[in-house]
């Protein structure tokens, strides 16, 4: 097969990851893979892997924009001269686009919905939803068939898959400490976009109680967005501003995983988690919002704690238990990192998504 993801940007985030574990896979499998975005940091890491890069001006959240028509007219070409078998889009503003290149190509169009989406009147008027949709949790799909009354029939449920044998190394633990300034003090982490959804509010608050026991301990912010001048000023309000330290995207996750005792995942809302996933591979012991796809993930006191969401006080109590505990701290990480090689593998996602195509391309037929 002959495969074109549409993606907005190959910068560090859950799509980005996601795309690269299954385009990898799929190359790997055989198929020639090309993904159209507008650039950013991973390319060369999706060129090493032998998938090709087609750049087009598709940074932009507006369905309808030039940038998307521009993109279209683009790619419509690209489809002719590399054969093209079917069109894999990612965003709102990409499931646009596969849309419109599908209807010019009569190729299969295919959507992965990463999470939750309004349910403004522009979805429900121009649907886009392709041939078939993939959503990446049980959650996710309950929330399309509710929200906007799609088939169950046209949506297969195929988690994110995890490359674990990439995470597990330890060996830049300390390098990055060293980096960061906290030689041995207990660190918890989140990686994650600074939006309100995330729950950074409520992992802030909870840090404030945790310091209070547990003077010493650092909180690691890892990524970029609209809440970060909010965030870094409510750390400044709730007098815990030295012990968290705000960190903008990094090329990889493995390495301050590394860094990382234990991993929080507040989130009042949350498709499945890459991040959560990436972490338990990683073997840390994790902390997560009882939402969403986050439930499918951690099983409550055996790889993960789960706790009630925006509620700071049980979050504190979590990270505190952790925190005193080494050896539960070390049982959970080792079940978390077992859990995830064993039911979200990469080769799983991959398999699964190629019956998917397979199927959108025997129905063409």
């Amino acid at each position: 097969m002959n495969i074109l993801f549409l993606a907005n940007h190959l910068n560090v985030g859950g799509i980005s990851s996601y795309l690269f574990t299954l385009a990898s896979g799929l190359k790997q499998n055989g198929h020639n893979v090309y993904v159209a975005s507008s650039g950013g940091e991973l390319v060369e890491r999706f060129s090493a892997a032998g998938i090709k890069h087609i750049k087009v001006p598709l940074r932009t959240k507006k369905e309808i924009s030039p940038k998307v028509i521009f993109s279209f007219f683009t790619l419509r070409k690209v489809i002719r001269e590399y054969d093209i078998d079917l069109v894999h889009s990612n965003s709102r503003t990409t499931q646009v686009l596969g849309d419109l290149l599908s209807r010019y190509s009569v190729k299969p169009h295919i959507f992965t919905c990463h999470g939750f989406f309004k349910p403004k009147l522009s979805r429900k008027v121009f649907p886009c939803w392709g041939k078939a949709v993939i959503a990446i949790s049980e959650q996710v799909k309950e929330h399309l068939i509710s929200d906007f009354k799609l088939d169950g029939g046209k949506i297969s449920v195929i988690n994110n898959g995890i490359d674990v044998q990439s995470f597990g190394d330890n060996s830049s633990r300390q390098e990055l400490r060293n980096d960061l300034g906290i030689g041995s003090a207990p660190l918890v982490g989140i990686v994650a976009r600074l939006s309100d959804v995330k729950g950074h509010t409520y992992l802030l608050q909870a840090m404030r109680v945790v310091i209070k026991s547990f003077p010493w301990v650092k909180l690691l912010v890892v990524g970029e967005g609209k809440m970060k001048d909010a965030l870094v000023k409510e750390a400044d309000d709730l007098g815990i501003k030295n012990n968290v330290i705000f960190l903008p995207r990094v090329g990889g996750t493995k390495d301050v995983l590394a860094a990382m005792d234990v991993f929080v995942m507040p989130s009042l809302q949350e498709g499945l988690g890459l991040a959560l996933m990436e972490a338990m591979a990683q073997g840390l012991a994790v902390v997560g919002s009882a939402v969403g796809g986050i439930k499918t993930l951690i099983k409550n006191e055996h790889n993960g704690l789960l706790v009630e969401p925006a509620n700071p006080a049980a979050l504190a109590e979590a990270l505190m238990r952790l925190l005193s505990d080494e050896r539960m701290r070390n049982n959970l990480g080792a079940n978390a990192r077992e859990f995830i090689a064993y039911n979200f593998s990469k080769e799983k996602m991959v398999d699964a998504t190629e019956m998917v195509y397979k199927k959108c391309l025997e129905e063409k037929k």
